[in-house]
């Protein structure tokens, strides 16, 4: 019986070379991520606690932290149990929110795309929230006169024994 066969020693090799690997790799990242070791124009998540914003970025942020909470806030509505209602509660907080931050683009921001970006969210965002809005209400105008029995109106007769259509014009038998 052979203590140390090849496979024995083989495994025991990985095994010391994975562990030596993680080790060198843990030590290099413990100084910090390089500039090598960063996308362009991206912040690695744990640093994002310990970043402070520049005083020109400052009223960006202010109103877009504020447009946030915000829209937030309003999104959390209570279900009334329809669903086209619900769905235009939520998502019409949804939609202002994003006008809001758009605007915040708008009036801070410099990158000439972004800015034409920012002014299509607003127009369309603007509108999509009229359109939902103006599909509630006039489903609440149809089901109200529904609800509601026509008031009854006198048939307007032209004195020749006819029958009165609904438009009023008289036919005659």
């Amino acid at each position: 019986m052979v203590l140390l066969s090849r496979s024995f020693i083989c495994k025991r090799v990985i095994s010391l070379a994975t562990t030596a690997s993680v080790v060198a790799a843990s030590l290099v990242l413990a100084d910090g991520p390089s500039s090598a070791d960063r996308i362009p124009a991206t912040m690695p998540v744990q640093y994002v606690a310990d970043w402070k914003p520049s005083c020109d970025e400052a009223p960006f942020l202010a109103e877009n932290q504020s447009a946030m909470t915000r829209m937030m806030a309003d999104m959390a509505v209570k279900p009334i149990g329809d669903v086209d209602r619900d769905f235009v509660a939520m998502a019409v907080p949804h939609d202002q929110g994003a006008i809001d931050m758009a605007r915040a683009e708008l009036k801070y921001g410099h990158n000439e795309l972004l800015r034409r970006l920012a002014r299509e969210i607003v127009r369309n965002r603007e509108q999509e929230v009229t359109v939902m809005r103006l599909a509630v209400d006039d489903e609440r105008s149809s089901t109200d006169s529904l609800a509601q029995p026509p008031a009854e109106s006198t048939p307007q007769s032209s004195g020749n024994d006819g029958m009165a259509t609904p438009d009023g014009m008289s036919t005659s038998q």
